[in-house]
């Protein structure tokens, strides 16, 4: 059985949820992080120093394995059980969604974060305009790159769906999830038909469908 730590309402244990369910894994997921707590106890602690959540462990005894990180953990489901299909076999393919994994977390994620917690997570009475506005302009340039990007693939890696669609959809599901009332995004065309299909896929129901909070 496949253990996972982490309140859904994360966008990175989302992103392990999702993965797991495209593999068609047994899993159990306890509430941690957040109003949950867990996280600063000494058994959590001893799976993942950090006290943050994703961790996840897997198997028993000495073939037993702890991960911390949502991405690594994503490429380690995905390297298990899907070597050749969600987890590119090629060296080429395999790095290039490797990139767009990173891009995600270290760029596309960054930029976007302030917006979210401050339109979702932060009472009106507190948001910092100044904060929206910044993470608004990061973030639009960023969706029109990855616009252009699937202007000519179905998928981040091209006809098939693979580990790299994970992270990046998961962001979406975030960015376009901001409240209507107080964010007109952009037309990225490509980018919604993108969505709109991982939307559709069994794996991403209870992720991709969710309300944010």
């Amino acid at each position: 059985m496949l253990n996972i730590w982490g309140r859904i309402s994360s966008i990175n244990v989302r992103k392990v949820v999702w993965c797991a369910q495209e593999l068609g894994l047994d899993f159990q997921r306890t509430d941690a992080g957040g109003r949950f707590g867990i996280v600063q106890t000494p058994e959590y602690l001893a799976l993942n120093p950090n006290a943050l959540v994703p961790s996840i462990d897997d198997g028993e005894g000495d073939a037993r394995v702890t991960l911390w990180e949502s991405n690594v953990i994503v490429r380690y489901l995905c390297a298990k059980h899907s070597t050749g299909r969600l987890y590119p076999e090629p060296l080429v393919a395999r790095f290039d969604a490797e990139r767009w994994m990173d891009w995600q977390q270290t760029t596309l994620n960054p930029a976007s974060a302030g917006a979210f917690k401050q339109w979702i997570r932060t009472p009106p009475a507190e948001r910092q305009p100044a904060v929206i506005a910044a993470s608004v302009r990061a973030t639009e340039p960023l969706f029109a790159l990855l616009d252009a990007h699937l202007a000519t693939r179905t998928f981040m890696l091209g006809d098939e769906f693979t580990m790299a669609d994970i992270p990046a959809g998961c962001e979406a599901h975030r960015w376009f999830g901001l409240p209507a009332a107080e964010y007109s995004r952009p037309a990225w065309p490509n980018v919604e038909r993108w969505f709109g299909d991982l939307r559709n896929r069994a794996g991403a129901r209870g992720v991709l469908d969710l309300t944010l909070e």
